[in-house]
């Protein structure tokens, strides 16, 4: 990449890097790429979560492409309602929706809502962004995901019956991201 290349920064969903985990293999993939680090406490808190992206955005120079799956989104959503610096783009993938029950393994609404996760942003983002929509996400249904992005200003791709795109839905790389970034590039 060259020295004006956006750096690809990856924001994971609340289990944070899962080793055959689709930006785990992008991460590897990408020169130059980085991820906002696990948590070693607050793991359930928005606020510590969104301060770990401006972190991790803080020890960036130059542009920076956000590459966000599931909670990742929110954390990413949340972070834009409350920094500003410049984002040359994000693919936001398979947002979770923390405002509909989760299934079995998940927290709950109410956990959601005590760490902070409630109510999803609404607002425009302020730079371009993508949202990559499954048909049969169980942690956001595609009519859901669909408003989200119209709320956010986003793109919307529908990405077919791709489940939550993570390992347990049969997703390690998922060559489509390359595809998404090409185009925020």
């Amino acid at each position: 990449m060259s020295p004006t290349s956006p750096t690809i920064l990856l924001v994971p969903g609340l289990r944070d890097h899962v080793e055959d985990h689709w930006q785990t293999h992008l991460q590897r993939k990408i020169p130059g790429a980085c991820s906002v680090p696990p948590l070693e406490y607050d793991k359930l808190s928005r606020d510590a979560r969104v301060e770990a992206l401006d972190k991790a955005l803080s020890e960036i120079d130059g542009p920076v492409i956000l590459v966000a799956h599931s909670a990742g989104v929110m954390i990413t959503v949340h972070w834009a309602q409350k920094y500003s610096r410049p984002i040359h783009g994000a693919l936001l993938a398979t947002p979770a929706d923390l405002e509909s029950p989760m299934p079995a393994g998940y927290p709950s609404v109410d956990v959601l809502r005590d760490n902070g996760w409630q109510p999803i942003p609404r607002r425009p983002l302020p730079f371009p962004s993508i949202v990559a929509a499954s048909t049969n996400d169980p942690l956001g249904s595609l009519e859901r995901v669909t408003q989200m992005a119209a709320d956010w200003g986003s793109r919307l791709v529908n990405i077919g019956a791709v489940g939550h795109l993570n390992p347990a839905a049969g997703y390690g790389e998922w060559t489509g991201a390359e595809e998404l970034l090409r185009t925020l590039r």
